[in-house]
């Protein structure tokens, strides 16, 4: 488990692994990022109280450097991969080690729940969990098991994630798909059950959400300029997005100074159309999914939404112009 200032999380995710109904030895190597928030005392805590927690350092703070670190720490032949803001559903360890065996893949993972415990940190679990939201990945709502692209954390067979060169330490977001890119070009198959399940909490505001989504929007297009041919169709979609927001802002001016005039209008109103069509997407999923919702929380999910595409496909497409660079995920750090 990578951890950095995850005061908040960090306990609970513990407390979700370690309650694992699960008859093998278990081993919990948490990957410590310099926090400033309080999460070493808590770490330190949880270590004393059991013996099978145990954490490396990872003064480097980067997500890939950090995971490589417990994997090397560990000695069991099989990886679970797991995260500070996410929780296991009883018997996720056992089911996925199961599926392991029974399939005979290297890599499985299961099903992302996003949950929230605030209005706003619900309007972003909704936009997860739904098609809408982030492109209909298997994992954020796939219900039949089989063969997968990719695989949500990921529950490992050793051996295969040191033979395929563990993650790459490069990357700052997107080391998932890249190594699972990897495993299956190696000849191995990736699998997703469905009945493995994970609870996500999402970033608190909108301020860490922003920069969340651009930095994997710049990750995402520095992978398309790695491997390229080799990306799903939905992740154009976002960066598409921005390109009609910025025609239709400058179709404006140029109508509004006589600039642009017919027959070259017609782009611009086939632009305004398509950016009227989304608008009214987005209002129709933010009134149709969680019914039980409120007017208030569907007025959130509206702007929630949008900012998720947005800041994503701007991300994107730096990404694929110049690259990743080193752009970090500032929404982990200590500042709101």
């Amino acid at each position: 488990m990578p951890v950095l200032n995850e005061v908040d999380y960090v306990e609970d995710a513990v407390r979700t692994i370690l309650s694992q109904d699960y008859a093998g030895e278990q081993q919990l190597i948490l990957a410590l990022g310099p926090s400033t928030d309080g999460t070493m005392a808590v770490v330190e805590r949880l270590v004393a109280q059991d013996p099978r927690v145990t954490f490396v350092l990872n003064p480097n703070r980067h997500i890939p450097v950090g995971l490589n670190l417990a994997v090397q720490a560990s000695k069991h032949p099989i990886i679970v991969r797991v995260d500070a803001h996410s929780e296991l559903a009883p018997g996720y360890t056992a089911r996925a080690v199961e599926t392991l065996l029974r399939t005979g893949a290297v890599n499985v993972g299961g099903l992302m729940k996003a949950k929230g415990r605030s209005p706003f940190q619900w309007a972003v679990a909704r936009a997860y969990n739904s098609k809408f939201g982030l492109g209909g990945g298997t994992y954020h709502g796939g219900d039949a098991e089989g063969p997968a692209e990719s695989a949500y954390l990921g529950v490992f067979r050793h051996e295969v994630l040191t033979e395929v060169g563990l993650y790459d330490e490069s990357l700052r977001r997107g080391e998932d798909w890249e190594l699972n890119l990897r495993i299956r070009a190696a000849g191995h198959v990736v699998w997703f059950d469905p009945e493995l399940k994970v609870t996500y909490w999402p970033r608190e505001n909108w301020n860490k959400l922003t920069r969340q989504f651009f930095t994997t929007g710049v990750w995402r297009g520095e992978l398309v300029r790695r491997h390229p041919g080799k990306n799903p169709w939905r992740f154009f979609v976002p960066p598409l997005l921005v390109l009609a927001v910025v025609l239709g802002v400058v179709g404006i001016v140029l109508q509004a100074t006589g600039v642009l005039g017919w027959p070259w209008s017609i782009l611009a109103y086939l632009d305004y159309a398509g950016l009227l069509a989304y608008a009214l997407l987005v209002v129709g999923v933010a009134f149709t999914i969680d019914r039980g919702k409120t007017a208030r929380d569907a007025l959130i999910f509206m702007l929630v939404l949008p900012t998720m595409h947005l800041s994503w496909g701007t991300g994107f497409i730096r990404g694929l112009l110049h690259g990743g660079r080193d752009t970090m995920d500032t929404s982990r750090s200590n500042r709101n």
